[in-house]
This record gives structure tokens, C-alpha cells and sequence, in this order.
């Protein structure tokens, strides 16, 4: 941040597949709301991951684009297809972004808009998602991975839970719930994995006793995913380690709607990235189809966590007339076509940036 407006240097990665179309349209409508919010223009730092980074470098995720991360504050990642790298290269961008600069905390809303069909239309929840450790092998050891076979006929993970990592992410949890209908519900595995999820479930419960206007509950995970099929609405902040995130955010996005109305913020304290749900859905890529509002609901996180960050009301604004301009756009009947509807990724983007300037 800089200037007196406060003006943005956001880095951009498009990605693989269907990022260069949705990031392209997510830049479009942060440019828009920027500026109708009074706020100077964005400067962008565009960097490289996966197949361009492959032709450029010979790399999915080269040193130069996780050193330029490192000196920036926040960026937009494009959906990556990492299944299609050589198979010497195959790793998940994402995810090694997310280690690599300590972004423990995912936070993953489902709402379901006006205009889209839902299977859960009274669904209005934000799933808190540890990112660092849980069972997530490539991201839980300092060195290596957490997922070995030491035989040809034997595959074995190792999950690791500490008190540090959950203790955070309760506070990250806590502190949401705060500023919304102050519950939460510490989801686990204890009654099989005491040791592990046992011990996420207990932390959390203690860093709630510093919150006490927020009402905290829990539930196993194979119950929580009966739970949100069958009362969606009944849920406000959910709390979990990683692996248990990940399949249950999933199951909230369809919940709402689609997966491509599925937004994300990887953050640490003082680092953030935008980041959708979805994939790469390299079958649509180049054909101007897909939905690029996951994305876009992803910027408005990441400005909405720099104006906390900056206390600075412009940004606030602008996040806000993103969410806005999206909900109108969708209460309105545009929609790509996984909501059913016949917009194309630019009219789609069209309609959203021209409500921007409406308040």
C-alpha cells in the first residue's frame, strides 16, 4: 500500500486451463470498484505458475515467482491443472504457496445468491480451514513429505496436529464469528483419532473461553456433512483442520449453487491470496464459458483483509461494491453456464463491472 488513497500493488497469476480467462475477468472488476471507490489504480505484478511457467523457466513454480511472492502483500492465483505437468514436475502450486509463506488460514464462505438454484437456499456459512498441517502430507513436515511407502505394497500417511497451528486458527475462526452470528462449531474425528483431532477439538474449545459472546459447539465430520445436506442454514462458522476443510467447503459450494460460486482467502497475519475453489477445467478453457465469479467474490476477501489490515474505508468500499455488483448481476438473471444460465465469461464480467458504480 501506498499514496494517499492508498493506492494497490497486487501481484496476478493466471494459472492453467480457465485461469487467464477468470483472472482476466477478476482484474476487470477490481480495476472497476477501485476506481468507484475513489481509490488510485492498482498496480499489477503479473507472475508465472504451471504451464507458462514450465516454457519459461522449466518449472510449475519457479524460485522467481515465490521470491517476487515474498516481497508482495496479496495476490490473485488462477486455478492450476498440475495433473498435467511432467510427471518430474507434478507439484500443486497452490498448495506449496501456501507453505512456502505460511498461509495457515483458508476461509472458505457458501451463500446461496438470489437467481441461482440451490440445494440449500437458506445456506449463509464460512468454513475455517487449517492449511498447514492436519492430513495434508505435502504440507505437514519441515523437509519431505508426510506420505511414504517404504514397501512396493505399502502406502503410509502421517498426520500432525500441534497446539501452536490450532490455536491460531481458532482465533482466525473466533474472531469471524464475531463479526457475524457469533457461533461456532469445532468439526473433528475425536471418537477415532483422539490423539489428533482430539486435540484440535480441545484447543479450540480453550481459546473460545476469550470469546465469550460467541457460542461454541462441535461434531464429527461424517455428521457434519449429514448436518449441512439436511439444515445448511443452521451453521455460521465452522471450524476444521485441513483435509476435513477441503471436502466439506466443496460440499458447501454445491450446496449454494455451484463450485464456480465458490470463493477462498489462503491468509497468514500479514500475507494473503485470492484463490477460487474450482479448478482448471482445462476443457473449457479459450471457449469464453466459464464462471469467473468464484474468483471475483475472492478478490473482494482479499481487499475486504487489507482494508481490516490498512483500516482503510476506500478498500472496505470497494470489496463491498463486488459483492454487490455480483449478487445484483445474478439476482438479475445473468449466469454462465453451470448456474443454468447463457452468459459467457465477458458478458458476465460486463454486466457485474457496470454495477460496480451503483450503491
Amino acid at each position: 500500500m501506498n499514496g494517499a488513497k492508498g493506492s494497490l500493488r497486487l501481484g496476478v497469476i493466471d494459472g492453467d486451463g480457465i485461469g487467464p480467462e477468470v483472472v482476466a475477468a477478476t482484474r476487470a472488476v477490481v480495476d472497476e470498484a477501485v476506481g468507484a471507490a475513489g481509490l488510485d489504480p492498482v498496480t499489477w505484478v503479473p507472475l508465472l505458475i504451471g504451464h507458462a511457467a514450465i516454457d519459461a523457466y522449466g518449472d510449475p513454480l519457479p524460485e522467481q515467482t515465490l521470491g517476487a511472492l515474498a516481497e508482495l502483500d496479496a495476490w490473485i492465483l488462477g486455478p492450476h491443472d498440475n495433473a498435467s505437468y511432467p510427471a518430474e514436475m507434478r507439484v500443486a502450486p497452490g498448495g506449496a504457496i501456501r507453505k512456502r509463506l505460511g498461509l495457515y488460514a483458508n476461509i472458505r464462505p457458501a451463500v446461496a445468491f438470489a437467481g441461482v438454484r440451490a440445494s440449500a437456499p437458506d445456506i449463509d456459512l464460512v468454513i475455517v480451514r487449517e492449511n498447514s498441517e492436519g492430513f495434508y502430507a505435502d504440507r505437514n513436515m519441515f523437509a519431505g513429505s508426510g506420505e511414504f511407502r517404504p514397501t512396493e505394497d505399502v502406502a503410509m500417511a502421517v498426520a500432525v496436529v500441534t497446539r501452536q497451528a490450532c490455536e491460531r486458527i481458532a482465533h482466525q475462526a473466533l474472531r469471524l464469528a464475531q463479526g457475524r452470528r457469533k457461533r461456532v462449531t469445532v468439526v473433528h474425528k475425536a471418537n477415532v483419532l483422539p490423539m489428533t483431532t482430539g486435540l484440535f477439538r480441545d484447543v479450540c474449545y480453550q481459546v473460545a473461553a476469550q470469546y465469550p459472546e460467541v457460542r461454541v459447539d462441535d461434531a464429527h465430520v461424517d455428521a457434519m456433512a449429514a448436518h449441512l445436506v439436511r439444515a445448511a442454514g443452521d451453521y455460521d462458522v465452522i471450524v476444521t483442520e485441513n483435509l476435513f476443510g477441503d471436502i466439506l467447503s466443496d460440499l458447501a459450494g454445491e450446496l449454494s449453487g455451484s463450485l464456480g460460486m465458490a470463493p477462498s482467502l489462503n491468509c497468514s497475519d500479514t500475507k494473503a491470496m485470492a484463490q477460487a475453489v474450482h479448478g482448471a477445467a482445462p476443457g473449457l478453457a479459450g471457449h469464453n464459458r466459464a464462471n469467473p465469479a468464484a474468483l471475483q467474490l475472492s478478490a473482494a476477501m482479499l481487499l475486504r483483509w487489507l482494508a481490516v489490515r490498512e483500516n482503510n474505508a476506500l478498500l472496505h468500499d470497494a470489496a463491498d461494491r463486488i459483492d454487490r455488483a455480483i449478487a445484483a448481476t445474478l439476482a438479475a438473471g445473468v449466469a454462465t453456464a453451470d448456474l443454468g444460465g447463457l452468459a459467457s465469461t465477458s458478458e458476465f464480467t460486463e454486466q457485474v463491472t457496470a454495477r460496480v458504480h451503483r450503491r
